[in-house]
């Protein structure tokens, strides 16, 4: 699915959205994680369809600041990625929206529903918690590579490896291959969500599907059990054997346990 992309700006920054077509009344808007981008929702949208090709639910991926065809703003704070998605949502003019967000973008989802909850009917959390530390130093991702060989073996060597979300970010520029973000843009972004965030958690009211992979990179299990019996409106989704991308490693189950979710909670 391609979708149509379509573009807002906020203060001076555009904003990019790929809207896979629905109808308004159904909106999920879907916020990616770190080094993703809107399309990474693409085959989200075509597994929501019916029997005859008709969207059951519209799919809109959002490019966060600093991702895919948005701008590299320099404000980086919390409160800039939370105004940005509010300002997505009131120009697609559908609120209240189900939102869902995947490891960085979840941060920006649970928060963005504590802290308006007007704009949030229900909430998809794809494996992430509330607690952080401060980043570990890692290696310094590239701008470029010169060849598609070199950026395969660069990721091998990464903790991310090859999850398929990045692949929609990469593009060829005329100095060689890169990524649609900087690692190094993200790195102040990543500081900002440093801290205890529980109270935003256990301060959602409307329902909330929060998904977990059992061998995820990022977050382990006693924190996905700790959200959970946090909120009463929260229910746990585990997938075993997944690591930290779920919605691609485990498509079928994925879509599955979000029908269900979305036809009880949010229909």
């Amino acid at each position: 699915m391609t979708g149509k992309r379509g573009h807002l700006t906020r203060d001076g920054v555009k904003l990019s959205y790929v809207d896979f077509g629905g109808q308004p009344e159904k909106t999920l808007l879907a916020l990616h994680g770190r080094a993703g981008c809107g399309r990474n929702y693409a085959p989200l949208a075509q597994a929501l369809r019916d029997n005859t090709g008709r969207p059951d639910w519209r799919i809109v991926g959002m490019d966060q600041r600093g991702h895919g065809w948005s701008d590299h703003a320099t404000d980086r704070t919390r409160d800039a990625f939370l105004d940005d998605a509010a300002a997505m949502i009131e120009h697609l003019d559908c609120g209240p929206v189900v939102l869902m967000g995947h490891s960085f973008g979840g941060v920006n989802a649970y928060q963005l529903a504590a802290h308006r909850p007007d704009l949030v009917r229900a909430l998809v959390i794809e494996d992430v918690g509330c607690r952080f530390g401060p980043a570990k130093p890692g290696v310094s991702w590239p701008l470029r590579w010169e060849t598609l060989d070199q950026f395969l073996a660069f990721m091998r060597s990464t903790e991310i490896g090859m999850d398929r979300y990045l692949l929609d970010s990469l593009v060829e520029y005329e100095d060689g291959w890169g990524f649609r973000f900087s690692d190094a843009w993200h790195d102040e972004a990543r500081a900002h969500i440093t801290g205890d965030w529980s109270d935003d958690w256990a301060a959602i009211v409307c329902p909330i599907l929060l998904m977990h992979g059992t061998k995820s990179w990022l977050v382990k299990r006693e924190e996905m059990d700790r959200m959970a019996a946090l909120n009463p409106r929260c229910e746990l989704k585990i997938f075993e054997g997944a690591g930290h991308v779920p919605h691609d490693e485990r498509p079928e189950e994925f879509v599955m346990a979000l029908r269900d979710f979305l036809g009880r909670s949010a229909a």
